[in-house]
């Protein structure tokens, strides 16, 4: 079988396996599945309310928000050359954790704070956040091009966005039942609406990654030859961590940090097909839509009726491979 037909069929079983997670994400809930099955077949409207209104939305906005981080992932992995690149690295869910911890602070306080508070929302106040992480990472490294001082000021802005944050919930503890569930990372809150809006965030931010694959394919092979081959290195990335900051914003902001996903999902491609960043920028994010998926399924499941939050239960799944990397890679010398 050539390499084009075994994608083919890869990215057919992943589409297969999403369809398959989608049907077992209407059976698996609070209640027990042979319920569950007893409303797929004989339903009514409060069983239609369940299935079709919060269960079918939530994993749909799973797989977008599994897909965001996928596509992420394998993108700042392919700016950063690095293989342990991925999408938090430039402080943008510490900055979308410290902009809702804010927000819920300004609406704890003043009815005038509390007006423009509600305004900008939970969603906003994570964008902003975000965004105001990504900015202060660019301002800090001088600019794009060098991408170890990316690197470096990507971690030193999440560790002091991190550390305000940890210093607003010691002075504000009343918000930190509301702040729980963001950090740890929660698919429970999303409806259509989000799902909607994770869908059309998903496709602008594919459509100029996929356009900017060859430039990937170039710089992997060094800065000099993306230079030779006429190159502009500085828009390729600014337009490539515009991407990446984008995706992560819209997707922390739904469903909190939910780690090891952008990371993992690449892996697990270039574990099984030889790809080049085109097709790297395909199977990702359907990678990360199926892992998502399954963390989700798996933290409704294992205490039902109570959930884990799905950030804890990706961090686990992704613990585990990255530990089962340094072994195959000590293994092999």
């Amino acid at each position: 079988m050539n390499a084009r037909n075994r994608f083919v069929l890869w990215l057919a079983g992943c589409l297969l396996l999403t369809l398959s997670l989608t049907c077992a994400s209407l059976i698996i809930g609070t209640s027990s599945v042979e319920t569950s099955l007893h409303w797929l077949l004989s339903p009514d409207p409060q069983s239609a309310v369940v299935l079709w209104q919060i269960r079918l939305p939530r994993t749909v906005g799973a797989w977008c928000v599994g897909a965001l981080l996928g596509l992420c992932g394998a993108t700042a992995q392919g700016v950063f050359r690095n293989p342990l690149a991925e999408p938090y690295l430039l402080g943008t869910a510490s900055g979308a954790v410290l902009g809702v911890a804010i927000t819920l602070v300004a609406a704890d306080s003043t009815l005038g704070e509390l007006a423009w508070a509600g305004k900008i929302g939970v969603t906003g106040a994570a964008c902003i956040g975000a965004a105001a992480a990504t900015a202060l990472t660019i301002a800090l490294s001088r600019g794009v091009l060098q991408t170890a001082s990316l690197l470096l000021a990507g971690i030193v802005i999440a560790f002091v966005l991190s550390a305000v944050t940890s210093l607003i919930l010691l002075t504000k503890p009343d918000i930190w039942r509301a702040m729980q569930s963001f950090i740890l990372g929660t698919t429970g809150f999303l409806g259509w609406s989000s799902a909607m809006l994770l869908g059309v965030v998903f496709v602008i931010c594919l459509i100029p990654a996929v356009g900017l694959a060859r430039g990937l394919d170039a710089l992997t092979l060094g800065e000099d030859t993306a230079h030779s081959l006429g190159l502009s290195l500085p828009v390729l990335r600014l337009t490539l961590l515009g991407v990446v900051s984008l995706g992560t914003a819209a997707a922390v902001s739904q469903v909190g940090t939910v780690g090891f996903v952008g990371l993992m999902a690449p892996h697990l491609v270039r574990e099984t097909l030889a790809v080049n960043h085109r097709q790297l920028l395909i199977a990702a994010p359907l990678c990360g839509g199926a892992l998502l998926q399954a963390a989700d399924l798996l933290s409704r499941w294992i205490i039902r009726p109570a959930e884990l939050p799905v950030g804890a239960v990706t961090a686990c799944i992704g613990g585990a491979y990255l530990v089962f990397l340094l072994w195959r890679r000590n293994r092999d010398g």
